[in-house]
C-alpha cells in the first residue's frame, strides 16, 4: 500500500488538531514528537538520542470517541497519516511514524473505567486505562482480568486489544482476543462503531476480530468490554523441575495440555534462557515452570496432573517457594526500563526477543534449526552472549517459542538494528515460516514483521488486503504497519 500525502503543511495540521481538541490537548514539543516517532523496537539507538525521523507534525489527545472521530475524518479528509497509540509498549515499530508530519494519536486519557458487573462478570473501559489499573480496582471486589503481560505496569486497553495481546496465565485465561466480549471503534471516515456485549452469536462471521488485532491499520479501538474472573490466589501451587532435555520438557507440557488441564502458567526455558532467571538453581538445564489456579478442587486436579506427568520422566524438582518468587518479580515497569537503558549504553549490551508458534511436532524441529542458523550464519555470532528459547503459552494443538538474545554491540548505535537485530529475527521468522508456524505469537506484526505478511498468510492474503482497501481506502491509518509500504 501507498503511503498518504497531504498537502496542508504541519502548522495547519496543528492548527486545525488545536480547533478539535482544545489548547491543553496536544503536544508539538520537539523532544516529545522525536520519541512519538519510534517505539522499543529502536530502544537502543532512543537510548542514545538519536531519533532520524521522519516526525509527527502533533501528538493529539482525544477525551471522547467524538473527537477521535473528529480528528481520523480531517486526517482522512487531508490524506494525513494518523499512528494510533496508548500505552506505548509496543515493540514491533508499530508506533513508528513512516510519513512525515503525521498525527500521532494517544488515547492515554481516555482512562475512565465506565462499568465493572460482577453479576455478568464484565468490565468496560476506555482505551486508555491501564491493565494494572483496571486489575487492582478488579482485586478489591474479588475479580481478576486474568490478563497479565510483563508490560501489565503500563500497558492500556487500547494497544492491548489491538495487538492481541497475551498474558503469562494465557493457558487457563485466554489471549485478549478470548477475553474481549465487546467494543468500541473509530473507522477512518468517523464512523464509530459499537460491537455489542453479547455471550457468543451465530449472527455471521465474528467482527470483533476485525478490530482485535488490526494495530491502528484499519481503526481506532476507543472502548473495550472484556470478561472478569474470580480471584483465588489462595488456592495457587507452583511447581518447577529441571530436565536434561528441551524436546522433553516440552512434550510433558504437551501431554499435560492435551490430557485437558489448564495450568495458568506453563513453560519450559532452554539451559541458556533459564540462566538469566533461574542462575541460583538452573545448573545448565532445562527448566520447567508451572502454576494451578482456580478454584480449590480444580487447582488440586490440575496439580495432582502435574505431579503424575513428572513423576515418568526423570527430573529434579525445584522449591516452589523459588518459583514463585520468581514469578512475582516477573514484570517490568518504567523503573525496569530506566535501568535497562542505563545498562545498554553503559556496557554497550542489548537483549531482544521474537517470538513465534508453530505445531507440536515441529516445536523441537524449529528450536534446533533456529539455534543452529543463528550460530552458524549471523555474521556476529561472536558477540552473542546468550541465545535460547522458552515456550510460555500453550494450546491443544501446539505452542509458541520465545527466542531470546543478548549481544556486546561493537557498531555505532544508529546501526545497532540492521547489524544485530534485524538479521537474527529474519533467521527466526524464516524457519517458522518454513517449517509451517506463524511469524508472530503476540507481539503483532509491526512494521518490522510487514515485510512477511503475505508469506504468512498465503492465498488468505486477499482477504486482508480487501479489509484494508475497504476500511482505510485512503492509507492514512498507521502506514506501514501490517501491510508493507510500496514504492
Amino acid at each position: 500500500m501507498t503511503a498518504s500525502r497531504s498537502t496542508l503543511t504541519p502548522e495547519q495540521i496543528v492548527s486545525a488538531v488545536a480547533d478539535m481538541l482544545g489548547s491543553d490537548h496536544f503536544d508539538t514539543d520537539e523532544t516529545a514528537l522525536r520519541e512519538a516517532s519510534v517505539d522499543r523496537f529502536k530502544k537502543y539507538s532512543a537510548a542514545h538520542g538519536m531519533y532520524d525521523g521522519p516526525f509527527p507534525s502533533v501528538i493529539a489527545y482525544p477525551r471522547t470517541a467524538q473527537e477521535v472521530a473528529d480528528v481520523l475524518r480531517f486526517a482522512n479528509d487531508n490524506l494525513i497519516a494518523v499512528v494510533p497509540r496508548t500505552g506505548r509498549t509496543a515493540t514491533e515499530g508499530g508506533l513508528e511514524t513512516v510519513v512525515a508530519d503525521s498525527i500521532v494519536l494517544d488515547g492515554s486519557r481516555m482512562n475512565a473505567i465506565v462499568s465493572i458487573n460482577p453479576v455478568d462478570m464484565m468490565a468496560t473501559v476506555e482505551c486508555g486505562v491501564p491493565l494494572q489499573v483496571l486489575e487492582d480496582q478488579l482485586r478489591t471486589q474479588g475479580l481478576t482480568t486474568g490478563h497479565s503481560p510483563q508490560s501489565k505496569p503500563l500497558a492500556q486497553y487500547g494497544g492491548l486489544t489491538a495487538t492481541r495481546s497475551i498474558g503469562q496465565f494465557s493457558t487457563l485465561y485466554g489471549g485478549i482476543e478470548d477475553m474481549v466480549v465487546g467494543l468500541e471503534a473509530v473507522f477512518p471516515d468517523g464512523t464509530i462503531s459499537r460491537i455489542k456485549n453479547v455471550p457468543r452469536r451465530a449472527a455471521g462471521p465474528d467482527i470483533r476480530h476485525i478490530v482485535i488485532g488490526n494495530e491502528g491499520a484499519l481503526c481506532y479501538i476507543t472502548e473495550v468490554t472484556i470478561k472478569v474472573f474470580k480471584y483465588q490466589p489462595e488456592n495457587n501451587k507452583f511447581y518447577g523441575f529441571l530436565l536434561d532435555d528441551f524436546g522433553k520438557g516440552v512434550d510433558a507440557l504437551r501431554e499435560l495440555i492435551t490430557s485437558g488441564y489448564r495450568p495458568s502458567i506453563c513453560r519450559v526455558y532452554s539451559p541458556e534462557d533459564a540462566r538469566q532467571h533461574f542462575s541460583h538453581f538452573a545448573n545448565d538445564k532445562n527448566v520447567v515452570v508451572l502454576m494451578a489456579e482456580g478454584p480449590a478442587p480444580l487447582a488440586e486436579a490440575t496439580a495432582v496432573a502435574i505431579e503424575e506427568v513428572f513423576a515418568s520422566r526423570p527430573h529434579e524438582r525445584v522449591d516452589s517457594a523459588l518459583i514463585e518468587n520468581w514469578f512475582n518479580q516477573l514484570n517490568w515497569d518504567q523503573r525496569s526500563i530506566d535501568a535497562e537503558k542505563a545498562t545498554m549504553i553503559a556496557d554497550a549490551h542489548l537483549g531482544y526477543t521474537t517470538e513465534v508458534s508453530i505445531d507440536w511436532s515441529r516445536v523441537n524441529d524449529l528450536y534446533e534449526a533456529v539455534m543452529t542458523r543463528v550460530r552458524r550464519n549471523f555474521p556476529h555470532a561472536s558477540d552473542l552472549t546468550l541465545l535460547g528459547a522458552h515456550s510460555s503459552h500453550s494450546y491443544q494443538t501446539g505452542t509458541n517459542l520465545y527466542f531470546v538474545y543478548d549481544y556486546d554491540i561493537r557498531c555505532e548505535p544508529r546501526d545497532e538494528i540492521t547489524e544485530y537485530h534485524e538479521p537474527i529475527n529474519a533467521i527466526i521468522v524464516g524457519e517458522a515460516l518454513r517449517l509451517g508456524g506463524s511469524m508472530v505469537h503476540h507481539h503483532g506484526i509491526g512494521k518490522y514483521r510487514a515485510a512477511w505478511t503475505e508469506t504468512e498468510h498465503g492465498s488468505a492474503y486477499p482477504i486482508l488486503q480487501k479489509l484494508k482497501t475497504a476500511f482505510d481506502p485512503n492509507g492514512i491509518m498507521n502506514p506501514g504497519t501490517i501491510f508493507p509500504l510500496q514504492g
